[in-house]
């Protein structure tokens, strides 16, 4: 999986934009900002905030690494994005979401694996060039 193709460099770009912010928002939210003089650990529980902070930096460290057109940062925005889904899914308490969060979040785990194999098509069809 070639990411610097240039179709495809522009692609993991776009990725990387929206998980940095996804990733920033998850920071502002433990860090309390716009939540009053409310703790985040009171509102998340310290399971809840631990899982937040596990997330937001895998998805920070995964946009830097599209960014950089590296594949291992596709490989850890899926991983990441698809255990955080699958926790919200099975009804963890722990994860919380609203409907936007959830929807954007699926959006960018298929448009990730979208890019994976797109990305792998065009390194073998440049291959065989």
């Amino acid at each position: 999986m070639d990411l610097r193709i240039e179709p495809a460099g522009r692609y993991a770009r776009i990725i990387a934009l929206v998980a940095l912010l996804q990733g920033l928002g998850d920071a502002a939210h433990l860090l309390g900002i716009a939540q009053g003089g409310t703790s985040p650990i009171h509102t998340l529980g310290v399971a809840g905030f631990t899982w937040l902070a596990v997330f937001a930096v895998a998805r920070l460290f995964a946009s830097v690494g599209l960014w950089l057109h590296a594949a291992w940062g596709a490989v850890l925005l899926v991983g990441a994005t698809s255990v955080e889904l699958a926790l919200y899914l099975l009804g963890g308490h722990a994860i919380q979401m609203s409907f936007f969060g959830f929807v954007l979040r699926l959006v960018v785990l298929i448009a990730t694996v979208f890019l994976m194999l797109f990305a792998r098509a065009l390194g073998r069809r440049t291959a065989h060039d």
